[in-house]
């Protein structure tokens, strides 16, 4: 049977399935009914969830889970998590815990402001145009009026524009940089909106202008789109209280202290580690960012940029001790949205702000903020004294006794022998086999 299809997407649910399953399965019978089994039982709650992208066959499933006793400017919070690491809840719920009694987390945002760009060519004279450009400037205002007075409404619409000359880059290159508040929402479909109505306006200006050759008058538009890099849209969470606190799983606080600091420095000067290090914030950011329906994708590419910004990847985190007083905190990017998109449409997801008592966007910002920066304090605490596969395999153990079909009194079993071991793969399917009285897991199969 041919693999190549057309008009797929105007196939029903049931036609998909059948010609994929029919195509690239070998048991095409046991992956439709995989397929099928993760199918909502409400069929307006799975036509809700078909909707939501293009060829939907069926529900991916992601653990949902909460992190409590997040205490982030005095108010307690359970920190909606959805994530399918093992260890990452566990961390943050333990890294939460550690801080309530030392002043749990303090967040601020430090800007709000997103950015979006025209980006053209333009094959003339720059003075000229960047005198038109600042003369017409009201005009592009203005055309857009319409399309931003609902978000002026709420506070939010266009902070700014400016001409950006790129030729010393790119021949003839250059860009529109306009800088939005968007309030509650993430803002893209505003932001895109109102980018392509500049691009119609500066195109409609120049034309209209006697200034200009015909030459010049050419404008090609390139694209309109707004970035996901927000270095304007910026929240900073920290901790901190008394070194002498800090005392942790047997070693002393100055020990502990002397060796985080150190850890920290050195994903600020190592990319290899530093890559680690923020991989495990965004570990935290993500689960929250997944949980509350927004762009988690979004959300990575900004904050890695971010941690490039000095021409060399570095960490997310840093902290200091000064005067006996330690310090621990996270500056990123941070553009997220609590009204539009998915906040409003997905059960879960409204579940899930309704859990954090409906925050607004910059709230929201702060408790995401937080939960990256107690993911990456768990993470350097297990590094700098027990070691990171204690906790990890220990959380681990389940998902292998899982492929390994044990039943919940075996689990019980195995939970108990490996308390105060690390486990590690081998030694989890040896002592299976061994509490199952075989010799290996091809056996266990039989």
């Amino acid at each position: 049977m041919s693999k190549r299809v057309q008009g797929f997407s105007k196939m029903t649910k049931e036609a998909k399935i059948e010609w994929l399953t029919n195509n690239y399965f070998n048991n095409p019978d046991e992956a439709r009914q995989t397929l099928q089994k993760y199918w909502h039982n409400d069929p307006k709650t799975q036509q809700l969830h078909d909707e939501f992208i293009e060829n939907t066959l069926t529900n991916y499933f992601l653990p949902f889970g909460v992190a409590p006793n997040f205490k982030i400017n005095d108010k307690v919070y359970a920190m909606p998590m959805a994530i399918e690491e093992s260890s990452v809840v566990a961390a943050a719920a333990k890294a939460a815990s550690f801080w309530y009694d030392r002043g749990g987390f303090k967040s601020e945002v430090v800007s709000t402001k997103k950015v979006g760009h025209v980006h053209f060519a333009y094959y003339g004279d720059y003075n000229k145009l960047w005198e038109f450009f600042n003369s017409v400037k009201d005009r592009f205002y203005a055309d857009t009026a319409e399309i931003t007075k609902n978000m002026r409404k709420r506070g939010g619409g266009i902070v700014d524009l400016m001409l950006i000359n790129k030729t010393f880059e790119e021949p003839n290159y250059y860009q529109i940089k306009a800088t939005f508040e968007t309030v509650d929402s993430m803002g893209a479909n505003f932001i895109n909106t109102c980018l392509e109505q500049f691009a119609n306006t500066l195109q409609e200006a120049v034309s209209e202008s006697d200034i200009f050759t015909e030459k010049e008058k050419d404008i090609q538009i390139i694209m309109c789109i707004l970035s996901n890099y927000t270095p304007e849209c910026l929240v900073r969470s920290e901790v901190s209280c008394p070194v002498e606190f800090l005392e942790t799983d047997g070693v002393s606080a100055e020990e502990f202290v002397e060796k985080f600091e150190r850890a920290v420095h050195v994903a600020r000067i190592e990319p290899y580690r530093a890559t680690t290090h923020n991989k495990g914030i965004m570990n935290g950011i993500d689960a929250v960012v997944i949980a509350t329906g927004n762009d988690f994708r979004a959300i990575e590419a900004a904050c890695h940029t971010y941690a490039s910004r000095s021409g060399q990847y570095r960490s997310l985190t840093d902290c200091s001790v000064e005067d006996g007083m330690f310090k621990f905190w996270i500056e990123v990017p941070m553009a997220l949205g609590t009204v539009g998109g998915l906040t409003n449409l997905h059960p879960v997801v409204k579940l899930a702000h309704e859990l954090l008592d409906n925050p607004s966007a910059k709230e929201l910002m702060g408790i995401v903020a937080a939960s990256g920066l107690a993911q990456n304090f768990g993470a350097l605490r297990a590094l700098v004294t027990t070691g990171i596969q204690q906790g990890h395999m220990k959380m681990h153990l389940l998902n292998i006794l899982n492929k390994l079909e044990a039943t919940n009194e075996e689990k019980e079993e195995m939970k108990k022998f490996f308390k105060d071991k690390v486990p590690h793969y081998n030694m989890i399917v040896n002592k299976f086999c061994e509490m199952r009285g075989v010799s290996s897991v091809e056996e266990l199969k039989k």
